[in-house]
C-alpha cells in the first residue's frame, strides 16, 4: 500500500498542521511516513504546499511525483487547482468551498467550481459553516482533516486521537470543538460520497 497526498492552501490556514496530524496518525499505526514541505511567502496569505507520503513499505523520497497523488487536500478552492498536475488520473481533489481572497484578481468562484467539477473525482466541503457548527471558526482545517479521513489509509479513530492529543494543552472546549469539527467533516464527506455513488 502506498498513498500520496498533496496538501495546499495559503499561510494561516493550517496546511502544515493538517499534514502533521495525518502523519502522526499514520505513524501511530506503524505505517511509513515521509513529508516534504514547500513554504510560500512567509506572511499570511502566501501559498503553502506540503507533500505527504504514507506506505506500509519503505518510501524512497519525500516528494510526490507529478501525476502520482492519490489525493489533493486543499484549504481553499483556487489553491486546489494550482496542483492538479500532481493528481493521478483516478485521484481525488478535496477542497474547502470557501475562497481565500488574497489577491486583487481572484477569479470568479463559480468558474473555479466548474473547473473542479470537470475532474473525475472531487469533493467540495462547506468547511466554514461546519466549523461554525462545531463552535470554533478557526477549525476549518480540522473539518478538512475529517473530510479527508474518508479516503486516507488511516483509521478514523487514529486521526481523532491525534487531534485530541494535539489540542490537549489547550482549554477543554477547544479540544471538544476540534473533535466535533473532525466528525462533522467526516460525516459531510461520507454523505456526499454516498449521494454520488447512487447517481
Amino acid at each position: 500500500m502506498k498513498y500520496d497526498v498533496i496538501l495546499a492552501g495559503v499561510g494561516g490556514q493550517g496546511v502544515l498542521s493538517v499534514a502533521s496530524i495525518i502523519a502522526h496518525a499514520a505513524m501511530s499505526e506503524e505505517l511509513e511516513v515521509r513529508q516534504g514541505e514547500v513554504h510560500g511567502m512567509a506572511q499570511r496569505g502566501g501559498a503553502v504546499l506540503a507533500h505527504l507520503r504514507i506506505s506500509d513499505k519503505k518510501i524512497a523520497g519525500d516528494l510526490v511525483p507529478r501525476g502520482g497523488a492519490d489525493l489533493i487536500l486543499a484549504m481553499e478552492p483556487l489553491e486546489s487547482l494550482r496542483y492538479v498536475s500532481y493528481l493521478k488520473h483516478n485521484g481525488i481533489l478535496l477542497t474547502a468551498a470557501e475562497p481565500f481572497n488574497n489577491i486583487s484578481n481572484y477569479p470568479e468562484i463559480d468558474g473555479i467550481y466548474s473547473a473542479i467539477k470537470k475532474l473525475p473525482k472531487w469533493e467540495i466541503i462547506q468547511a466554514a459553516s461546519l466549523a461554525k457548527e462545531a463552535g470554533l471558526l478557526k477549525a476549518v482545517n480540522t473539518v478538512m482533516v475529517g473530510a479527508a479521513s474518508c479516503f486516507l489509509p488511516v483509521k478514523e479513530k487514529s486521526i481523532e486521537n491525534i487531534i485530541e492529543q494535539s489540542f490537549a494543552k489547550k482549554d477543554a472546549s477547544i479540544v471538544q470543538a476540534n473533535t466535533k469539527a473532525f466528525k462533522l467533516g467526516l460525516h459531510a464527506c461520507k454523505q456526499s460520497a454516498l449521494k454520488k455513488e447512487k447517481k
